[in-house]
């Protein structure tokens, strides 16, 4: 990693300097780029899909705390395997939080602790990890801080030796038998958080197995803002998958166990696209809605499929999708789109009127990067009339950063780009495979930097600990959907991007990566260490 100390004025040249990369981002990643040149190869089902928008959209339960004394709530989760019905009539065996997929929502306040003890009853070690959150390092789920399940063989050496692509040791691991606590102190904007497994080399078929659940913060400022709330507000976890002959998911992982060989066979070294879209779990569902605005918390939770969503009547009219905020909590102001692409891990906020729908008429929300039964995603049927007293505020939030080229102290480079590891195939960030013991990127507390990305194929890059923003794309302005305070930023094929962050909250050992889950099991991911 090349990271170089400027002065503020040099900083303030970087728009200049960036256009100069874009200009030459597409050949640059064409050199550097290996194959595949895809991101994503389709798994195709055997068992008979269900036609769409026939199964009811679920919700998921929201989690209870076992304690709410001190100030703290406490939660507690199982991992465990679990057989769902997520096809119609068709039995699935799951890895899973408490019997669910997705797990259990936890929704919490701002400011307020919650504990999360984990229980690891499933066969092989997990981790877990709250994206998005503002969380101290011990609890952010690092891939090497395991939880090992009961008589696991190799627990003795896995304490020291976390295996993996590269075999390769790490002595600040931290590693639990059974359970662990997870502490979440909340101190940050409300918004829609998630939380997933992020085992090292594991974690792709992990999440593709059920590990994945929502988290939602709120607080009294956001709640006085009359936006949709209640029964007109609705977590949607889109992700894809895919069943065998017998409803079994399907994945293509080199060690079905997920014991001992990390990776995909060859073909979905890109990413695992599934052929079923799952909303909430279930495969293209459908829900009942008044003919009023709903608030649409939504979040892709695919391994590495990218939508590009929008709402469509039957008749063909769209309607419009009303942004009110993005990975960290409101935006400053609305922004209407027509479509409004999500890539992986990457959460969106917005408002759909159905007030204009006729009762009985059918909203489609469709993929325009999809074809065939993967353009459906899910469909709203609007049931009848009734009062709303919801609204869209002009202002939405005061209280963004608003940190400017001149408060950065540093500008860093980075290059996303497919290479080759210790003689395989592989994804690598600035030509590196990701090692646990190594430190990549140093960063004082409380320091804004300005960091430039560029990629070779589409790579969703996710900060741990951080929001920032979108200062520019390809040298230009950026795009209406970069609005607000970012976790995940998607870079398009030959794209390179500007972003600006403090790197404050807590000190310790924290990760960046890309968010297609192959891609950061195969070495696509850094150490950022806060001092």
């Amino acid at each position: 990693m090349r990271d170089r100390d400027m002065t503020r004025r040099q900083v303030l040249g970087i728009g200049g300097a960036l256009g100069i990369v874009a200009a030459t981002g597409l050949a640059t990643s064409a050199m550097l780029s290996r194959s595949p040149a895809a991101t994503g190869a389709e798994l195709r089902s055997v068992v008979p899909l269900p036609p769409a928008f026939q199964v009811p959209l679920p919700i998921p339960p929201v989690l209870k705390p076992v304690s709410t004394s001190g100030g703290v709530d406490r939660y507690q989760i199982t991992q465990r395997e679990a057989t769902l019905e997520i096809l119609p009539g068709v039995s699935t065996s799951a890895w899973t939080y408490e019997g669910t997929f997705p797990g259990p929502t936890i929704e919490s306040r701002r400011g307020r602790p919650v504990t999360v003890t984990h229980h690891n009853e499933l066969p092989v070690p997990t981790v877990v990890h709250l994206h998005g959150g503002r969380t101290p390092a011990a609890s952010d789920g690092y891939p090497t801080d395991l939880v090992l399940p009961e008589n696991w063989h190799e627990a003795a050496h896995t304490m020291h030796t976390m295996g993996g692509m590269d075999g390769m040791s790490d002595p600040r691991a931290v590693t639990s038998e059974l359970t662990r606590d997870y502490t979440f102190p909340l101190d940050q904007r409300p918004t829609l958080l998630w939380y997933h497994d992020h085992r090292m080399d594991f974690t792709a078929p992990a999440i593709w197995r059920g590990l994945a659940g929502l988290h939602i913060v709120r607080d009294d400022a956001e709640e006085s803002l009359g936006l949709p709330a209640g029964p007109r507000e609705l977590p949607l976890m889109i992700a894809d998958r895919a069943f065998d002959d017998d409803g079994e998911l399907t994945y293509p992982a080199l060690d079905p166990t997920l014991r001992t060989q990390p990776g995909v066979l060859e073909s979905y070294l890109g990413g695992v696209l599934g052929d079923v879209i799952l909303v909430n779990g279930a495969p293209w569902p459908v829900h009942d809605v008044d003919a009023a605005r709903y608030r649409l918390r939504v979040l892709n939770a695919s391994n590495a499929r990218h939508y590009d969503l929008e709402a469509v009547l039957d008749d063909g009219r769209r309607l419009d999708l009303v942004q009110v905020g993005a990975d960290q909590g409101l935006l400053a102001a609305p922004v209407t789109h027509q479509s409004l692409p999500i890539a992986p891990a990457e959460r969106y906020d917005v408002v759909i009127d159905f007030a204009r729908v006729p009762v009985g008429g059918r909203v489609r929300i469709v993929n325009r990067l999809g074809s065939g039964r993967t353009r459906d995603v899910m469909a709203f049927h609007v049931a009848r009339k009734a009062r709303d007293d919801s609204r869209v505020p002009h202002v939405l939030s005061k209280n963004l950063p608003e940190w400017r080229r001149s408060d950065a102290v540093r500008v860093r480079d980075f290059s996303f780009r497919a290479g080759r590891m210790h003689g395989r195939h592989g994804w690598l960030i600035d030509g590196l495979p990701f090692a646990p013991a190594r430190t990549d990127v140093t960063v004082r507390l409380g320091d804004v930097e300005v960091w430039r990305l560029v990629a070779d194929v589409h790579h969703p890059v996710h900060l741990h600990l951080v929001g920032f923003r979108v200062l520019s794309r390809g040298g230009k302005a950026p795009l209406p959907h970069d609005a607000g305070l970012k976790d995940t930023i998607s870079l398009r094929p030959g794209e390179a991007a500007e972003i600006i962050t403090r790197f404050d909250g807590y000190r310790g050992r924290y990760l960046f990566h890309c968010h297609n889950a192959e891609h950061e099991d195969m070495g696509m991911m850094a150490n950022l260490e806060i001092i």
